[in-house]
């Protein structure tokens, strides 16, 4: 166990983890990491929270703001974890990420749609396993830091020294929310953004939370001609803000979503018999 650092910074650190009650070596980093830091830090589990289910991608929350199940995962998500001034994710791998539940709580973050509330804030990792064997999941979480505008302050395993990287890690955390660190976006900041101000703009008529707060942001840096598109999203968002077709909606949208895959699977499929 790492020694107890005085707690003399002020700063608020959230440690979001699905930390299992057998898994001893995850917990333990995660106790270290909070005796490194120089300032208060809250553990949040997720398998704690009362999850009704997984994000049914009903789009929902696009239209209205707020998710369809009422176990209150918004509200936590926005009043537990986005108030903190860091956020430090640990898990331990398995099956080439995590248990379900990071999943889960990755999933309903689409209650945000593609806005980038936590931009500016710093992250890192914990992670538990051979992570050094996992470069998809290196390229995800890369990927969701610059994509999102946060600060990427590193990861610490348990692959080597542990303890050296875990103060390491805790050091360079203090660091960036000392000094609001920030850097260039690379490719995948770069052009992950691209592609939501070209979805969002053209569907801004059903994703109406994320078009004013891309509006607000100067988000939108290109002109667009796609007007045909945009009317037909519009009337789409128009008729799903009403509460009947809403209802008679549900669970069609994901259908038309997957539907031009389907198409082709079938295809695969009928060419296999032949």
């Amino acid at each position: 166990m790492l020694p107890q650092a005085a707690k003399e910074r002020s700063g608020d650190v959230v440690i979001v983890t699905n930390c299992a009650e057998t898994d001893e070596n995850l917990a333990n980093m995660i106790a270290d990491f909070r005796a490194a830091l120089p300032c208060e830090s809250r553990v949040v589990n997720l398998r704690q929270f009362p999850f009704d289910g997984s994000c049914l991608g009903c789009f929902g929350c696009a239209v209205t703001g707020k998710c369809v199940y009422k176990d209150g995962f918004d509200d936590f998500l926005r009043n537990t974890i986005q108030t903190a001034d860091a956020f430090v994710y640990a898990f331990t791998i398995a099956d080439h990420y995590t248990q379900s539940s990071f999943k889960c709580f990755d999933d309903r973050q689409f209650c945000n749609g593609h806005r980038t509330v936590t931009h500016g804030t710093p992250i890192a990792y914990l992670v538990s396993g051979d992570y050094r064997y996992e470069p998809n999941l290196r390229m995800i979480l890369e990927g969701r830091a610059e994509v999102g505008g946060n600060y990427l302050c590193g990861v610490a395993t348990d692959e080597g020294d542990t303890a050296r990287e875990i103060r390491q890690l805790a050091e360079n955390l203090t660091f960036a929310m000392d000094k609001k660190l920030t850097r260039p976006a690379n490719f995948y900041g770069v052009g992950g953004m691209k592609i939501f101000r070209d979805l969002i703009y053209v569907m801004q008529g059903l994703m109406k939370a994320d078009h004013k707060f891309y509006k607000q942001q100067g988000i939108y840096d290109f002109p667009q001609k796609q007007k045909k598109r945009i009317l037909q999203m519009k009337l789409v968002g128009t008729l799903l803000a009403v509460p009947s077709i809403q209802k008679q909606a549900k669970g069609k949208m994901t259908e038309a979503i997957v539907g031009p895959y389907r198409k082709v699977i079938e295809q695969v499929q009928g060419g296999n018999k032949q």
